[in-house]
């Protein structure tokens, strides 16, 4: 039998000739130009994604300030709208000792006597004093409590501070109403030394920051009742202030109730 030839070669210089070094069939790898491809990509994405929260972030603080800035609104007119429009037509002094009229304003500060709730921590009648003010460089308005009726036991009235709003540019207070019962009603920038209350208070508010504040226009209610509620502790238009005091010598608050 004849011999086969040997193949040329080595089964390892076979495999070599085959499947060159360096080389394989099965190969999975990223060339150069893949991974700076992917890289530029997830580098757009990451811009795109951090743009897009800065978006909703700036969009969150813009609706939190603005809802702080309706807040303050409220508050404001709740305060005026809740002390400002019940005032009470008396005198300035519960003691008799000062027997004018207990509201005075001008276009920048306001004085009035007004009621507090009894579920308050200050219940009762209560001197107000509203007057723009500047502290530390800022214009402030700014709001003192006084109680109207002195304590029994001699001490002398608890006078509480508030800031009602900081940053204030400008402030302005109108006033509307008659002299004398039948007269036309004119808008006045101040009410000084009358013995009636006036009918509307106009009250505009300018921020530092440029914040639109709405004209407020608040309506005293007493004024509609006055006549009908003398020998109370209210007096008719036109008539002189009562001093409550003189009312009861039981209970000089009672006509208060």
């Amino acid at each position: 039998m004849k011999k086969k030839a040997p193949l040329i070669g080595s089964p390892d210089k076979r495999s070599s000739e085959k499947h060159p070094v360096g080389l394989r069939s099965n190969s999975k790898g990223f060339t150069l130009i893949e991974v700076l491809i992917a890289l530029t990509l997830l580098s757009v994405m990451v811009v795109l994604l951090f743009a897009s929260l800065k978006i909703c972030t700036d969009s969150w603080e813009r609706g939190e300030n603005k809802i702080t800035d309706v807040n303050e609104i409220a508050v404001v007119y709740n305060f005026f709208q809740q002390h400002l429009s019940v005032a009470k037509p008396l005198s300035n002094d519960s003691s008799g000792e000062d027997q004018g009229f207990s509201f005075q304003g001008d276009a920048q500060s306001l004085k009035f006597v007004s009621e507090f709730p009894a579920s308050a921590a200050r219940p009762g009648l209560q001197r107000y004093s509203l007057s723009k003010i500047e502290v530390d460089n800022e214009q402030l308005i700014n709001v003192s409590l006084v109680p109207y009726v002195e304590p029994i036991d001699g001490d002398e009235p608890k006078e509480e501070e508030i800031t009602l709003i900081k940053h204030v540019k400008d402030f302005k207070l109108s006033y509307f109403g008659a002299d004398t019962v039948g007269s036309k009603g004119v808008w006045a920038d101040d009410w000084l030394n009358k013995n009636i209350l006036p009918r509307l208070v106009k009250i505009n508010i300018e921020l530092e920051s440029g914040i639109y504040w709405p004209e407020m226009i608040i309506e005293l209610k007493v004024t509609d009742t006055i006549a009908n509620n003398i020998g109370s502790g209210l007096n008719a238009v036109g008539a002189q202030p009562i001093n409550p005091m003189a009312l009861s010598p039981i209970n000089p608050t009672e006509s208060f109730r």
